[in-house]
């Protein structure tokens, strides 16, 4: 039974999520993968990386996103392990949004499997969000032979949280005026902005539902979260008004490297972060960005995480200032550590048009770049590098992580240690642990 249109005056807002996509894509491409519990992250379970994707197979087995590989090998042991193909991934993720464009220009991406659609306008040509979501689906499967789930709701919120409920393949509507009821007996932290702190704090006033959280009073919250506690409050009760819009959709460009065996070599150090510098600078040639704050992040052996950032005096979208900065804010923090992980992340991104009036870049050094991503575009990322890490046995720039936006609620500011036995059905963290 096809369910009657939404009243003119309320939203129609569509969160589509691609099911275990990374695994997806391989076992698309292969039929033989078909049915098997595929694993993609990493070459083995003896590597040191952690899980990006498992297959519905895997995740009966108790695999999850972010789990470490070698755990993963421990429960899957006939797990099949891929490392992760960024550029098939991608050209995948474009294929999907054009689907998407076809019922509304207002698509939303928040990440490479995800994005947020209002049909408000277009429910006079294609029916009711419903109607919409089940042609999306049918759409993705016959274009793409993907399976997509599909939440629908009035606001972003309730339509990002109905879409994770019946994974895979699913499809959950929330009508008008239903938001409230349908939140309140889901577990407290399905709702956005409430990590593991917030849950604890939370337990404390025996919230344990978000309709617990509703009931509370908001001047409460406030005392308890600050302004944060406001936003909880309206959160629970299923109230949002943030539009879909790509505005500004990349919030900021990075990668991140785990050496296969903890590392104190400055050479190796200074290489890894070159090697990054110089992904971070391509992708944001590629988008037609520059930016103006590059951070670096430091886990040393004990899984003790440094983040360190620093404003740029110009915008840039080189490799040779990020990876000046990048070394300026990381050595200081490496001495006498064992390094297991590095990144190098650009953020305060804006147009490449931007231009500074106290410094002139050197066109010939552009010249010369360019010529260079003109060969990585024609023959693969590992075409053409740097003297200085030819041999450095080092992942080619983004090979594992292809850009994609990303919605600032879905980064995770306290960066947890993953928690193995987490099964939220998703692909990605969505959680922001406020400051306590």
């Amino acid at each position: 039974m096809t369910t009657p249109p939404a009243p003119v005056w309320s939203r129609t807002i569509l969160h589509v999520d691609l099911d275990a996509f990374f695994a997806a894509v391989e076992q698309r491409d292969r039929p033989e993968l078909r049915g098997k519990p595929v694993i993609v992250g990493g070459g083995g379970p003896n590597d040191r990386g952690v899980v990006s994707t498992a297959s519905y197979e895997a995740r009966a087995f108790g695999v999850r996103s972010a789990m470490p590989l070698r755990e993963a090998g421990r429960r899957c042991p006939h797990g099949i392990f891929l490392p992760v193909d960024g550029a098939k991934y991608l050209a995948a993720s474009k294929d999907v949004l054009a689907v998407l464009r076809r019922f509304t220009p207002a698509v939303e991406p928040i990440s490479i499997d995800e994005a947020f659609l209002d049909v408000t306008g277009s429910r006079i040509l294609f029916g009711s969000g419903e109607d919409i979501g089940r042609r999306i689906k049918e759409e993705v499967k016959s274009s793409v032979d993907l399976t997509i789930s599909v939440g629908v709701a009035t606001t972003k919120l309730v339509a990002k949280i109905a879409s994770d409920l019946r994974k895979p393949d699913g499809l959950v509507v929330v009508q008008p005026g239903d938001e409230a009821t349908f939140l309140a007996p889901l577990e407290i932290r399905r709702l956005w902005g409430v990590g593991e702190k917030s849950a604890t704090a939370l337990r404390e006033y025996g919230v344990r539902t978000i309709g617990d959280l509703a009931a509370l009073p908001d001047d409460l919250l406030i005392r308890r979260f600050g302004k944060h506690g406001a936003s909880l409050a309206q959160r629970a009760r299923g109230l949002d008004d943030d539009p879909v819009s790509d505005r500004d959709a990349a919030k900021s460009i990075g990668h991140e490297h785990t050496f296969d065996v903890d590392t104190s070599d400055r050479e190796q150090i200074e290489r890894t972060l070159l090697a990054m510098s110089e992904g971070v600078a391509g992708r944001l040639r590629d988008s037609g960005t520059k930016a103006t704050t590059i951070t670096v992040k430091i886990r040393d052996t004990t899984f003790r995480t440094i983040t360190r950032q620093r404003t740029l005096p110009d915008a840039t979208d080189m490799t040779e200032p990020i990876y000046r900065t990048a070394l300026d804010l990381a050595r200081p923090e490496v001495r006498g550590l064992q390094i297991r992980l590095l990144g190098v992340t650009a953020s305060g991104l804006g147009e490449r048009e931007q231009l500074s009036l106290f410094a002139a870049e050197d066109p010939r050094r552009r010249k010369v770049t360019e010529a260079a991503d003109a060969v990585r575009h024609r023959f693969g990322e590992r075409a053409i590098t740097r003297a200085r890490l030819v041999g450095a046995r080092l992942p080619a720039p983004f090979e594992r992580d292809p850009m994609t936006p990303v919605d600032p609620r879905a980064l995770d500011a306290a960066d947890p240690q993953p928690d193995p036995g987490a099964d939220r059905g998703d692909d990605e963290i969505d959680e922001i642990e406020p400051i306590d």
